[in-house]
């Protein structure tokens, strides 16, 4: 590998990692239920919280409660990598780096 190629890999893993630190301090928020469940995430799908409102507790229909969480860390996983896409798309030309995208 040339000097010129060694030197663009080193920029691109400088790019790369400086994307990724951007992306772990972005806070994305998700909510269901007319915001009776929010979570939080950051921008490498790492969940930070979820918030449920008291008036969805009711023992009598759990589902409810389970599928309101469900339906907003969904959104919030899709916000998320979108996200880390549009951070790292350009980056990486194109490519589909596992770990990354």
């Amino acid at each position: 590998m040339s000097k010129f190629m060694m030197h663009q890999v080193q920029k691109l893993q400088e790019k790369l990692a400086k994307a990724q630190q951007e992306l772990s301090n972005l806070t994305l928020e998700a909510s269901s239920g007319g915001g009776a469940v929010t979570v939080t995430i950051d921008g490498q799908q790492k969940i930070q919280s979820v918030k449920i409102s008291p008036e969805v507790l009711n023992p009598e229909d759990v589902e409810l409660l389970e599928d309101l969480v469900l339906t907003a860390v969904r959104e919030a996983i899709a916000k998320s990598q979108e996200a880390a896409a549009q951070s790292l798309g350009g980056l990486t030309g194109g490519l589909k780096i596992p770990g990354l995208t």
